[in-house]
């Protein structure tokens, strides 16, 4: 069985065949196959921002692919609304007319195909190569979860193999021409954030925070770690901000402003946009994005705008 089919097996979850013997050697993968996935500096997003040599690049580039930007969506931790987030920039992108595709690269707790409406969807792989699931509205996407036949079974894997999974989404997956691959990165600092970061050409990284002092420091860590590995960051997105009285329409803040203006400060982030606490935001996943795409468009299209500007 040659090496690449053992990769392709693992990545369709047939995990049982890769314990023990074909662990290494999986973990070991993607240095045997560089010769089939160079970095072509033509090609790769980062070409005009990029002062890495070639001979000492790490990223490695489909030759199917050719894409224009990578955005990743970053918080530091789980349940501030990132994977929301990323589903938001991808919308939003999409209906300006760009071509747009989503990587969920959360192999343990993916969300992004509920968050689409297309939980029951599937990958497909031909000529051994594996084909993202589609939107109706033209969105590519690629999610662990796409690939499991039980949404609800566990992914229990150690670091380095779901780090090799989530490179695979990048380096064997048929994105084709994209304008915008969104990245919704896994919570935390640890082994998958750093192989996204160092193995993939991000253009630019979206934080998402809430207003609240604990969490901040928490994703301060993300904001540090991208810096370390020399990612430009845009800006950060301030979610749950606020919410909306129904009868007067005031903005009421149950954060104190003050931290909020210090976490920023502090890290010399910008602001891209604050996000309030409604119902349109958050029942995506049960009403879908098109029935509250009114609402959400008026928050949401000037945060788009100025993740634009600022990427570089």
């Amino acid at each position: 069985m040659s090496l690449y089919l053992i990769k392709l097996l693992y990545t369709i979850k047939c995990i049982d065949l890769l314990k023990k013997d074909y662990a290494l050697s999986l973990i070991n993968v993607n240095t045997l196959y560089k010769e089939h996935f160079m970095s072509d500096c033509n090609t790769c997003p980062s070409k005009n921002s990029c002062s890495v040599s070639p001979d000492t690049c790490t990223i490695q580039l489909n030759p199917h692919n050719n894409i224009k930007k990578v955005i990743g969506v970053i918080s530091g931790k789980g349940g501030v609304g990132k994977s929301t987030v990323s589903v938001l920039i991808a919308k939003e992108l999409r209906k300006m007319g760009h071509k747009v595709g989503i990587m969920d690269s959360d192999i343990t707790g993916p969300s992004i195909p509920r968050l689409l409406g297309i939980k029951d969807a599937q990958v497909v792989s031909r000529d051994n190569i594996i084909h993202p699931a589609e939107t109706e509205d033209g969105i590519k996407v690629i999610s662990f979860n796409l690939l499991m036949e039980d949404e609800n079974q566990p992914v229990i894997w150690r670091g380095p193999i779901v780090s090799s999974a989530v490179k695979q989404f990048w380096t064997d997956v048929s994105w084709g021409d994209l304008d915008y691959l969104i990245i919704d990165m896994p919570p935390g600092t640890g082994d998958v954030a750093l192989t996204v970061m160092d193995s993939i050409p991000i253009s630019g990284m979206v934080v998402v925070s809430v207003p609240q002092d604990m969490i901040s420091m928490i994703v301060a860590k993300a904001v540090n770690m991208a810096r370390k590995m020399n990612i430009d960051v845009i800006g950060v997105i301030q979610n749950m901000s606020y919410i909306v009285c129904p009868n007067c329409g005031e903005k009421i803040r149950m954060y104190d402003a003050e931290n909020i203006d210090g976490f920023i400060d502090d890290l010399d982030l910008k602001l891209l946009g604050e996000m309030p606490m409604i119902k349109e935001i958050s029942n995506i996943s049960f009403n879908g994005y098109e029935n509250s795409s009114n609402a959400i468009d008026e928050i949401f299209k000037p945060i788009i705008d100025n993740i634009l500007e600022n990427l570089n």
